[in-house]
């Protein structure tokens, strides 16, 4: 079977599609000099419903900068566009199985939310990975749960990237923003997290830190392929 990944960025969600036994062609409007297979350079919105009705399944992460936690904090006053509507638009006329993927937050049917709890992505140390994102789909999926640690540290990975200053930020911080953490003793070091940290997490090894913060986590995509084979 063949899966088309637009937005494809480095690959995360592709990957997936590819460990749930799909030929995987990804789709972006930038050179992904990173993406481990075979990439169209375009825009997505240039792209016909005919075209997409090649592919037994389709998904689609539109950038998700302006539904972000950070674009409505301190990045409130950047303009970004919204590809969710038009995204949907194609993939419902192309009448292909899809999944749309975007942080929780943005204007999607929420069918599904994911995060690597419920997979048990960590790093080699234990800080768990809690990246949540929301799915819409096309098809019947089953909710897991959430399996956050009652205690330890949780890694980050940021739109924006590693920061080189040091911070301090709670112990119990999602991928999102701020949580938790009400004294001095519940907070750790940012610049303890480095980019190794960041793929093991994630289960991605092949990106930079840069593409790790637009990334889906494999175990994700994987998740909701599956899903669809059940039908």
């Amino acid at each position: 079977m063949k899966a088309i990944d637009l937005f494809c960025g480095a690959g995360g969600a592709g990957m997936g599609l590819s460990q749930a036994g799909f030929e995987v062609v990804g789709v972006d409007s930038v050179e992904q000099k990173n993406y481990p297979f075979h990439l169209i350079t375009t825009n997505v919105g240039l792209l016909e419903p005919d075209f997409l009705r090649q592919f037994d399944f389709i998904w689609a992460s539109p950038p998700c900068q302006k539904f972000s936690s950070m674009t409505k904090g301190r990045w409130k006053d950047r303009k970004h566009a919204d590809w969710i509507g038009v995204t949907r638009n194609l993939l419902v006329e192309s009448g292909r199985p899809y999944c749309i993927e975007n942080v929780v937050g943005a204007p999607l049917r929420k069918d599904l939310m994911l995060c690597g709890s419920m997979f048990g992505l960590q790093t080699k140390h234990g800080a768990q990975l809690r990246r949540h994102r929301i799915f819409e789909c096309s098809f019947p999926t089953q909710q897991p749960e959430c399996n956050h640690k009652k205690s330890g540290s949780v890694i980050g990975v940021y739109g924006g990237g590693q920061h080189p200053q040091r911070r301090r930020i709670p112990a119990t911080i999602g991928v999102y923003g701020h949580a938790g953490g009400s004294s001095k003793r519940d907070y750790l070091d940012f610049s303890c997290f480095k980019t190794q940290d960041r793929r093991d997490a994630m289960g991605i090894q092949w990106m930079s830190g840069k593409e790790l913060t637009q990334a889906v986590p494999p175990a994700y995509a994987k998740y909701i392929a599956d899903q669809w084979g059940l039908i």
